[in-house]
């Protein structure tokens, strides 16, 4: 960027501080949003969490499905394919 704004005559040494200039703004500038950004975040939970409160409303827990079943599956599989297999070498 320091180079398309390049006049001419400027040397190397004064595009060189030139471009960490913009580096540096660059940078300040990303951590400018990011503080933006935080507060912005900060207040939108705050302002839930006390819509939460004056409705005197409790927010939902959807339980969790159990794992017990998804975890039989693979060993019925593994079992139905090893009798699969030994039916297989027996037959022939």
């Amino acid at each position: 960027m320091a180079k398309a704004t390049q006049k001419p005559g400027q040397t190397k040494e004064q595009t060189r501080l030139i471009a960490k200039g913009i580096e540096k703004g660059i940078a300040e500038y990303k951590k400018q949003q990011k503080i933006k950004a935080r507060a912005a975040d900060k207040a939108k939970k705050q302002q839930q969490r006390q819509q939460l409160k004056s409705s005197n409303v409790e927010p939902e827990v959807v339980p969790e499905p159990k794992q017990q079943n998804s975890s039989m599956v693979p060993w019925a599989l593994l079992l139905l394919s090893w009798g699969l297999f030994s039916a297989y070498i027996f037959v022939n």
